[in-house]
């Protein structure tokens, strides 16, 4: 995967991001606090249907399995698709990373995509995986801000990999970091307005 071109068939690579569309387009998020009897849990909160919005429900189970499940839907897509090439394998990385951010069962309106992202770095580049939650955990416990820990992370992430020598990741990674910010533009602007919500705060 270190090589700069790319020379997977065409059909081989919209397959690959078709499957993995359609496994990171699952909402566990909206699934599980449904289930759990806690209603839409796009009405409170960010209305994200993320762990971070689900932890505002109450219930740290719950956000905890739901950033465990976006992840791995990340994962699985990529390690089901490496069985065509390394290059399927990210294809179907971002695929699974615009499901999670654009289901078609929710009217294309998902999550940040924070939690697909790092299950899609863990299958492509693990060494990549620490760097970012290197980069969380430190942002996280000094400000608790879950979203500015995040933007932190997905810029250490690209340039992490590339220095690394993973080329093709990397260039993946800097596609899905600018989503990221851009689905964090609301985020970004309350935290210059000092009105962001903390890590744990109730919806």
């Amino acid at each position: 995967m270190d090589a700069t071109g790319w020379s997977a068939p065409l059909v081989v690579l919209l397959a690959a991001l078709a499957i993995g569309y359609f496994l990171g387009s699952i909402p566990f998020g909206f699934i599980i606090t449904r289930l759990a009897g806690l209603g839409d849990v796009r009405s409170i909160g960010s209305g994200n249907i993320g762990a971070t919005n689900v932890l505002r429900t109450g219930r740290k189970g719950l956000a905890a399995l739901t950033l465990l499940l976006d992840a791995l839907k990340g994962t699985a897509a990529v390690l089901l698709a490496r069985f065509y090439g390394p290059e399927a394998a990210i294809a179907a990385g971002f695929g699974a990373f615009l499901g999670h951010l654009f289901p078609v069962w929710l009217g294309f309106k998902g999550g940040k995509g924070v939690a697909t992202y790092l299950g899609v770095l863990v299958a492509l580049a693990w060494q990549g995986a620490l760097v970012f939650a290197a980069a969380w955990l430190a942002v996280a416990f000094l400000t608790r801000y879950s979203s500015l820990a995040a933007l932190v992370a997905a810029v250490c992430v690209p340039v992490a990999l590339y220095l690394m020598g993973y080329v093709q990741p990397a260039q993946l990674f800097v596609v899905l970091s600018l989503f990221v910010f851009l689905k964090h533009r609301a985020n970004i602007a309350r935290l210059l307005q000092g009105r962001e919500a903390r890590i744990g705060a109730r919806g």
